[in-house]
């Protein structure tokens, strides 16, 4: 069934823009990744839109993956943007992810025997609608139990939402009766969100920028900072873009900066600040009075940080690399808020990077719980007393969310600390990004 790994075709990129369409040989149900390589496999940066329409920012190793769900012996894949005109051939690289395969249906295993052979093949001629031979090896195929089989199999939820059998199980074993529609959500489309940048617009002025260029947007309650795009487009080209009038911020994640209820002139220190989508919310929330530093262990994430406070017109950010132990101690109860944007397995921001499930393995769920717990204990001391601190992360699983909180409070480092308020947004709730957030107070000893 479907296509194998090996299709490969040139497409021309010297408008900004790749579109791809893809026709296979029968109808393909399953999962796929998209790559684009450069032909010389040369090191590139592009900005592009995916398929789900989610900014992913630099691509730092000249490619990426986009999962695509066939259904159709012919459909198109959707259009990529980069960030300025690049000629040059590029190759696209149908990747095999996984499906529902014959074996499965036939319920055979590696290593085939000559019996199994034949049933494998019968199955595929069954679902195709081929009629049998008239051969002893398939007098008494089974063919209404085998097209029952594949109705089942396709109902089954880890077939149907295609994830792998160990996520599946996590999910449900931490998620309960809430796993099976949050799952199906994050298999959805995502939106295109733009967050408005108030240091240089407001919501009406923006909406009325980008309609000029194109792009009909709609307001989003109760998110005060949103708009959505009513159809895709590149808006990185538009003049709003490039004045630094709105950054692309997924609607949950925009939750995450007025959670820290900052104020002007405070001292805010974001820990985990990578290319800096949730400082850059801060500095505007801050008026860009006071200071806002930006700390992150990856030197070239706060270069990209650097680029786009430029655009933004944010002058209150200060970054610093994580280097050493020293960069932290300094920072000791000297803030009068921290943001814990704690890495995490990204499972509520599946429908934008649908691949990572691919990806994840299990060591590395319980690898990321013990580096969260590290985080919360050594940046948490960067807290003044009587300050605020946020942890967040775009996780649904409660062992990487309520669970930390909970064991963090019960450590030395969070014994001065108290839960102000705490929230989770579901994908299949919301409509957006699956995170979590939790607001604690340290206790002020004065």
């Amino acid at each position: 069934m479907g296509i194998d790994a090996t299709g490969k075709y040139n497409v021309r990129v010297n408008d900004g823009s790749i579109d791809l369409s893809v026709t296979t040989t029968d109808d393909a149900y399953g999962d796929y990744h998209i790559g684009i390589l450069h032909k010389n496999n040369t090191r590139i940066n592009l900005e592009y839109y995916d398929t789900s329409g989610g900014f992913t920012g630099n691509n730092q190793n000249g490619s990426f993956n986009q999962e695509v769900r066939f259904n159709a012996a012919s459909f198109d894949i959707g259009k990529y943007y980069t960030s300025h005109e690049m000629g040059g051939e590029f190759n696209a690289l149908i990747i095999f992810n996984r499906q529902l395969t014959d074996a499965e249906i036939a319920d055979v295993k590696e290593p085939f025997e000559r019996k199994d052979l034949w049933r494998l093949f019968a199955v595929w001629c069954t679902l195709r609608g081929i009629k049998l031979p008239d051969w002893p090896q398939f007098e008494e195929t089974p063919t209404r139990r085998i097209k029952g089989r594949f109705d089942e199999l396709s109902n089954t939820r880890k077939f149907r939402e295609s994830i792998p059998d160990w996520l599946d199980e996590l999910g449900q074993q931490e998620l309960g009766d809430k796993w099976d529609a949050e799952l199906a959500a994050l298999n959805k489309q995502a939106p295109v969100v733009l967050r408005v940048n108030r240091l240089k617009s407001d919501i009406g002025a923006l909406q009325t920028a980008l309609a000029e260029e194109g792009h009909e947007t709609e307001n989003i309650k109760p998110y005060k900072d949103a708009l959505q795009l009513q159809e895709r487009g590149n808006v990185f080209t538009t003049e709003a873009f490039k004045n630094g009038l709105f950054e692309v911020q997924d609607a949950s994640s925009q939750l995450v900066a007025p959670y820290l209820d900052v104020e002007p002139g405070m001292r805010v220190v974001d820990t985990c600040a990578g290319a800096g989508g949730k400082t850059l919310h801060l500095a505007a929330q801050m008026d860009n009075k006071g200071q806002l530093i930006a700390l992150d262990i990856y030197g070239n994430k706060l270069k990209e940080l650097k680029r786009r406070a430029r655009r933004a017109g944010a002058f209150n950010i200060e970054t610093r690399v994580i280097d050493s132990t020293k960069v932290i101690k300094k920072l000791h109860n000297s803030a009068d808020r921290v943001l814990i944007d704690a890495p995490c397995t990204g499972l509520g921001v599946l429908s934008r990077n649908p691949d990572a499930k691919w990806k994840l393995q299990l060591d590395f769920v319980e690898k990321i719980q013990a580096t969260q717990q590290s985080i919360l204990k050594d940046y948490s001391k960067i807290v003044k007393p009587g300050g605020k601190m946020v942890y967040a992360t775009c996780s649904i699983l409660p062992s990487e969310n309520q669970e930390q909180i909970k064991k963090f409070l019960k450590t030395e480092e969070g014994s001065d600390f108290s839960i102000e308020k705490q929230k989770t947004v579901l994908s299949s709730e919301s409509g957006y990004d699956g995170f979590y957030m939790c607001l604690m107070v340290k206790k002020d000893k004065a």
